[in-house]
């Protein structure tokens, strides 16, 4: 059934207790593999693909690490997964009617964009702030 990567879950947790510890606060990959319990190995490429997208930054030197690059409102849940994994598709046609051996003929085709469409707006309209107010954090 639909489940999210391993690498997203490590890139939404980086985003949260990087949100968490305040904007501006550097933080080391080993410090938020130990709190949150992850591997420090695929946090820190997870953490990679969100510094890529600009959602975080690195601070070089003795006291490097990770801050967050925009504020908890202005950063998205879609924007971690689009960080993470590229563009969402729940199935083949959605990125290309060609990878599609019965596209035309598909009779599930308008419930599954229905359905992408639904989940891409609810990442689309979550914040990392609401996440967090939700958490009660």
């Amino acid at each position: 059934m639909l489940q999210v990567s391993r690498k997203f879950e490590y890139g939404l947790h980086a985003v949260t207790y990087l949100a968490t510890k305040g904007r501006g606060r550097v933080v080391t990959v080993k410090e938020m593999a130990d709190d949150i319990g992850f591997s420090q190995e695929f946090l820190s490429k997870a953490v990679q693909s969100l510094k890529r997208a600009g959602i975080a930054s690195s601070v070089q030197g003795v006291k490097g690490g990770y801050t967050l690059s925009r504020a908890t409102h202005e950063i998205t849940i879609a924007d971690i997964a689009v960080a993470i994994e590229g563009k969402p598709h729940l199935v083949r046609c959605t990125l290309n009617a060609d990878n599609c051996e019965v596209f035309s003929s598909c009779q599930h085709r308008g419930y599954m964009g229905t359905l992408q469409h639904t989940i891409q707006t609810l990442l689309e309209s979550t914040t990392i702030h609401t996440l967090l107010q939700q958490l009660g954090k």
